[in-house]
């Protein structure tokens, strides 16, 4: 459901004041998307009653839409849902192709997701490679291991960033910071718990695919970007 809202932070390099703007995007979209999702389930459970979801899990709007014979809005509801998923991709396509671009600039990726294009100034290699990848995953991945996936690696991602917030308050508390985590240590500290319990009810298969893919992950890691991380380099020549 909150996927995409924090690829917008992968744009903090082309955003004008970013410690303002980004901050306030975030939230504003969050807090619009909530109000829409609630409103929208309380709209649904007053037409029938919530234990009928159940049996129309993959699509409860459009069998909502049906049963009251508005079957002409179920159409209209469906090309939404078409585009919605579409903008989805292109932000989560658009994020990692800024995040791989900061990590090959540091050296963790090759300098091929690094090359920025000179008419306009962005990443297009790295934005070709992963949106041909998202291509072949989608026309040849089932859509239900797909979802379970992104909701791992997206949930797994949130608990490392939470983590990393409690952990850099004490390491490095007088590090330059353009935007600070507000009730630290309560608010990484919920949300740990939240991403955890969600975590918990997949199932035992997409957890077996999760562990592989982060164990080529730490392969990688390793093998290549240890060794070739500037920031690493300059630690050891430090020490």
């Amino acid at each position: 459901m909150f996927i995409g809202f924090d690829s917008v932070s992968s744009s903090a390099e082309e955003t004008i004041n970013p410690s303002k703007t980004l901050p306030r995007g975030i939230l504003l979209s969050l807090v619009i998307s909530t109000i829409l999702y609630v409103v929208m389930t309380m709209t649904m459970t007053g037409v029938v009653k919530y234990p009928v979801f159940r049996r129309f899990i993959n699509a409860p709007v459009l069998a909502i839409l049906a049963k009251t014979g508005q079957t002409w809005l179920s159409i209209v509801v469906s090309i939404g849902a078409i585009l919605g998923m579409t903008t989805v991709v292109l932000v989560q396509l658009y994020g990692q192709s800024r995040i791989s671009y900061s990590m090959a600039r540091d050296g963790l990726f090759p300098k091929f997701f690094g090359e920025v294009d000179q008419k306009h100034q962005t990443p297009f290699k790295g934005t070709w490679f992963f949106g041909v990848i998202a291509a072949l995953g989608a026309g040849l991945i089932n859509l239900n291991i797909l979802s379970e996936l992104v909701n791992v690696g997206t949930l797994t991602a949130f608990i490392l960033v939470s983590a990393g917030v409690l952990i850099m308050r004490h390491t490095q508390p007088d590090l330059h910071r353009g935007f600070r985590a507000p009730g630290a240590p309560f608010t990484p500290l919920i949300s740990i718990a939240f991403c955890l319990t969600l975590v918990a009810g997949l199932n035992r298969e997409t957890w077996i695919r999760f562990f592989v893919w982060l164990l080529l992950g730490m392969a990688l890691y390793f093998s290549y970007s240890r060794r070739h991380s500037k920031l690493n380099q300059t630690h050891r020549r430090n020490k």
